[in-house]
């Protein structure tokens, strides 16, 4: 019998590359999306997008969406506490493992285990230590579609901002760049792929910097 699974949701490529490895091996079964929305923005923390358009993803994705509301700038036992709540709910429900679409950032994995293992949780990977190249190349190949959204303009030019994630996206990329932006280069929005029942809409909006980020304003279609 497929085991329930939670699924930490951050709307960008690594995400949907993840719950598509765990949708292809086909052992569990996702129960939820859990996604952090930045309260006073009513958007994707870190990524900037929409609440709307993050609902929209949940419903061509046919998963239900749970948000967890954390403060701007979130100190860390702020965020702990809210994801402890919500995670809580979860695990009543009989649901015992959440899965990340983290690659292969070693300090990130420990302090996501070691939250979860206080409550009883256990996390996984489904695309761990896979090569970022390998990922990038996949990700085009599978006919998963992106954009770029958030941009750290200190490690990359602004302008990748608001481009969307194609060959030539990945070939225009800095030396010292990671491809999948794993060390947080980027972030990015995914509207079509073979996870999605159909293409999410939206047009781009204006690019602005904020709290040190490039972002590019996408709007519900």
């Amino acid at each position: 019998m497929p085991e329930d699974v939670l699924f930490c949701w951050s709307g960008g490529k690594d995400s949907a590359m993840a719950l598509h490895a765990l949708r292809s091996a086909g052992d569990c079964r996702i129960t939820a999306l859990l996604t952090t929305i930045t309260e006073e923005y009513d958007r994707i923390s870190m990524h900037g997008v929409r609440r709307a358009l993050l609902e929209r993803q949940a419903e061509s994705l046919g998963l239900p969406l749970h948000a967890v509301l954390i403060p701007p700038q979130c100190i860390n036992a702020i965020y702990e506490e809210r994801m402890k709540e919500a995670l809580a709910q979860h695990l009543t429900r009989g649901v015992r493992r959440v899965a990340f679409g983290d690659i292969f950032l070693e300090d990130l994995r420990v302090y996501r285990e070691k939250n979860l293992a206080q409550i009883g949780m256990q996390a996984l990977f489904p695309i761990w230590k896979r090569g970022t190249g390998e990922l990038a190349r996949d990700f085009v190949g599978l006919g998963f579609r992106a954009i770029t959204v958030c941009v750290d303009p200190r490690v990359l030019d602004a302008s990748f901002a608001g481009r969307e994630l194609d060959a030539s996206f990945f070939a225009d990329l800095p030396v010292g760049v990671d491809p999948c932006g794993e060390n947080g280069e980027f972030h990015t929005f995914v509207f079509d792929g073979p996870v999605f029942e159909t293409p999410i809409a939206f047009r781009v909006g204006e690019k602005v910097l904020r709290d040190g980020f490039c972002f590019c304003d996408l709007l519900p279609e």
